[in-house]
């Protein structure tokens, strides 16, 4: 004869606590709640079919009650009286919705359900990092399948590239997305939850970068000797002249180079204002080389994989690893500290003509912030003088 097992009471599943180790506290006719080490209160039950004991997880806690719970054991034993096996009548329910019901389904709701909630270009970046970094490993995977160690994997391959900041990122992103489907009936457990200190912690230090014009100079004549794309390499010659962003300089649309300027909309900037970019006649000459490859897209830098999308946000520091720096010595932001040093230190040129360049916020002695398609004129010949020192010093 089994032990018989005291049944439960609501208030001994509430005030489960959780311990170093996982345990059991008992219901009664194989019905039990599992605690796990993160705090996790998951409804499973032991049961036998043709001699085999199986488990069955039958919800977690508090989305399934006790009383939910037991009723789901009820069903589960007239199944088994039937000659059915529990866990074949999920998969099967299950596989009627596996369209609706994968990681990649419940990703693509979420982001179309928020998406007016971002500024444009921050849902955008948000879908292609899960496009490139987790759809190819758990895209597929029904969403309440996905384990911790299955979206582990995708992010470390992330951080063995030298991106921490964006592995944490995109975990951040999957803890919503998984959030999400817990609240809409897709899944019960948040498993990015579980890789808490799964990584190892963003450094919050500034970007790599120059600080000397001769690790500058040093720079730009190896440049041409890059032996990848040949978009790559003209985005790698357009960092140091134009003061972008990797980000935004991957971003750029043929449309938006209008008399010799990049006119940045709103909805790309970091601070949500237009910011208008002075072309000296060196970047000119680059984009026009630009155009004979692309010019017929709508991205000055496409993806290799889909014209409709930009070059990927790893390309530019992966490139310079290539080139034999290591991220400790420069990244593709760095090159804006690189200028914003060298434009101040060497060339005394106006700090506030520098950060207005770099579109960071600059305000008058009132407190307002700027308007970035100020001075155009001053900051033109700013970008010209610029061009013409990088020239000087690659000679």
């Amino acid at each position: 004869m089994p032990r018989r097992v005291a049944p439960l009471f609501d208030t001994q599943v509430k005030n489960a606590k959780a311990k170093a180790k996982q345990y059991a506290l008992r219901d009664g006719e194989g019905l039990y709640l599992l605690v796990t080490p993160t705090g996790g209160k998951l409804w499973r039950m032991d049961y036998r079919y043709e001699g085999k004991r199986l488990t069955l997880a039958v919800g977690a806690y508090p989305v399934l009650s006790l009383a939910d719970a037991r009723g789901k054991r009820l069903s589960a034993q007239q199944q088994i009286a039937n000659g059915i096996n529990p866990n074949t009548v999920k998969k099967v329910l299950r596989n009627t919705v596996i369209g609706d019901n994968t990681f990649e389904a419940v990703a693509r709701e979420w982001h179309t359900k928020f998406l007016s909630t971002w500024v444009e270009k921050h849902g955008y970046f948000k879908l292609q990092r899960l496009e490139s970094n987790i759809f190819p490993w758990i895209g597929k995977m029904a969403v309440d399948e996905v384990t911790a160690p299955d979206l582990l994997k995708p992010l470390q391959i992330i951080e063995a590239r030298g991106s921490v900041d964006l592995a944490h990122r995109v975990r951040t992103t999957c803890t919503q997305i998984f959030g999400y489907a817990i609240a809409t009936g897709r899944c019960v457990r948040n498993v990015s939850m579980d890789l808490k200190g799964a990584l190892p912690p963003a450094d919050g230090k500034h970007h790599a970068a120059f600080t000397k014009p001769d690790e500058l100079a040093k720079f730009l004549r190896a440049v041409p000797e890059y032996n990848g794309s040949f978009l790559t390499l003209c985005a790698l010659r357009l960092l140091p002249l134009l003061l972008l962003r990797p980000v935004e300089l991957r971003s750029v649309e043929w449309v938006w180079i209008i008399d010799n300027q990049i006119h940045f909309p709103a909805s790309i900037m970091k601070m949500k204002l237009p910011h208008i970019v002075p072309l000296c006649k060196q970047a000119v000459a680059v984009l026009n080389e630009v155009r004979h490859i692309s010019g017929h897209t709508k991205y000055v830098f496409p993806s290799n994989i889909s014209k409709q999308r930009p070059m990927s946000e790893n390309t530019v520091n992966t490139a310079l690893r290539r080139m034999g720096y290591d991220k400790t010595e420069v990244t593709g932001h760095g090159f804006r500290a690189t200028a914003r040093t060298i434009m101040d230190e060497v060339l005394k040129i106006r700090v506030d003509l520098i950060e207005h360049q770099l579109a960071h916020s600059v305000r008058d002695a009132n407190g307002r912030a700027y308007n970035r398609t100020t001075h155009i004129e001053d900051r033109t010949v700013m970008m010209q003088q610029w061009s013409d020192y990088l020239d000087s010093i690659n000679n």
